[in-house]
C-alpha cells in the first residue's frame, strides 16, 4: 500500500502505518534462542522476499534487506539492541538505521525504532517505549511518534501501549495530522485543518490473519537458516520436552564456541556473505546489502 498512494503525502501517512505495524506485542520471559554469527533467515510472502543475518555476536547485530521487485520497494535495516537496567526494569534501546525505499518515486524514508522496556516488579510485564523519528528527505515531511507507557499501581491500571504524535511539513514546520490511539488495537489519524478522524492502522486486523510460515522447499533451506540452526530446540519446547530443549541450546551454543575457537587459532574473522558491514563511534553499525535484490525463498509466509 505505501507504494500506491497518489501523492507524496498519501504515501507518507501509508509508511506511518506500515512503520506502527511492525510493532508487535512482545511475550514477557526468558528468550531460548540466542542468535549465532552468521545465521540467516531468508522468507517470502507473495512477491517479497526478506532476508536477514547475524552479523555479530558481540554485540549482537542483525542486518536485513527486503525487496519486492513487482512493486519496487526495498527495505534495509541494522539493528543492534543495548540493555539498560533501571532498578527493577532492563530498557532495551533499539540502535541502528531503519531505510524503506519506494523506487517508482525516487523516495526514501529513514526511521528508528521504539525500545522494549521490560519491567520486573511488580508484575512482570514488556512494552514499546520512546519516540520514533520518520522522515522523507525527498519531500520534507517528518513524523515524530511516542509510545508510552504509564506506571501502574502494584500491577494494576495504568494506560499502556499508547503512542502519540504528528506529521509535519519541515519546510514551513506546520502540523499537518496528529496521530493518537494504541499500537496494539487502534490508531487514528486527525486532520488538523478541517478535525476530520480516520483509522489508518487496526492491529487486530493486521495480526488476526498472521500464521506461521510453510517450509515448500527443504532441499534449498542454508545450513544457517534459522529453522535449521535451532530446529531440534524448537521442536523440543512444542513437544514441552525442557530437558531435551536445554539440551539443544547448550548444544548450538558449543559449537559457536568451538567455531570461534577455531577461527581464533587460525586468525580468521567471519565475514558476513550478505552485507557489507562497517562500524564508527559516530555512526555506530551501518550494513550495505551485496546483492541488489533478495531471491525467493523456499520458507513461505502465509
Amino acid at each position: 500500500m505505501c507504494n500506491r498512494g497518489q501523492s507524496p503525502l498519501d504515501r507518507f501517512i501509508s509508511v506511518v502505518a506500515w512503520c506502527i505495524s511492525t510493532t508487535r506485542p512482545a511475550t514477557f520471559g526468558v528468550a531460548p534462542y540466542n542468535p549465532i554469527l552468521g545465521e540467516t533467515h531468508h522468507v517470502s510472502k507473495g512477491n517479497l522476499n526478506v532476508l536477514l543475518e547475524q552479523i555479530s555476536h558481540h554485540p549482537p547485530v542483525t542486518a536485513l534487506h527486503a525487496t519486492d521487485e513487482k512493486e519496487n520497494i526495498e527495505m534495509i535495516w541494522c539493528q543492534q539492541p543495548v540493555p539498560k537496567f533501571n532498578g527493577a526494569s532492563v530498557e532495551a534501546q533499539v540502535l541502528g538505521k531503519r531505510q524503506l525505499k519506494l523506487l517508482n518515486h525516487d523516495e526514501t524514508y529513514e526511521m528508528n525504532c521504539p525500545h522494549l522496556l521490560f519491567r520486573i516488579l511488580p508484575v512482570p510485564s514488556v512494552d514499546w517505549v520512546g519516540t520514533v523519528t520518520i522522515r522523507c528527505p525527498e519531500t520534507g515531511l517528518v513524523a515524530e511518534l511516542s509510545y508510552k507507557s504509564s506506571h501502574s499501581f502494584l500491577g494494576v491500571g495504568g494506560n499502556h501501549k499508547v503512542i502519540k504524535g504528528k506529521i509535519i511539513d519541515s519546510s514551513s514546520l506546520e502540523v499537518l495530522y496528529e496521530v493518537d490511539g494504541h499500537w496494539d488495537r487502534t490508531v487514528k489519524l486527525k486532520d488538523t485543518k478541517n478535525g476530520k478522524v480516520r483509522v489508518i492502522y487496526d492491529a487486530k486486523e493486521v495480526i488476526s490473519g498472521l500464521q506461521a510460515p510453510i517450509l515448500k522447499d527443504a532441499e534449498s533451506v542454508w545450513p544457517t537458516e534459522s529453522a535449521h540452526v535451532w530446529g531440534e530446540l524448537s521442536q523440543a519446547i512444542l513437544s514441552k520436552d525442557w530437558d531435551k530443549a536445554r539440551e539443544a541450546k547448550q548444544a548450538v551454543e558449543e559449537r559457536q564456541r568451538k567455531l570461534v575457537r577455531e577461527r581464533e587459532s587460525k586468525g580468521e574473522t567471519l565475514i558476513p556473505k550478505h552485507f557489507i558491514t562497517s562500524y564508527s563511534k559516530e555512526v555506530g553499525w551501518d550494513c550495505s546489502p551485496i546483492q541488489n535484490w533478495v531471491s525467493p525463498a523456499p520458507i513461505k509466509a502465509q
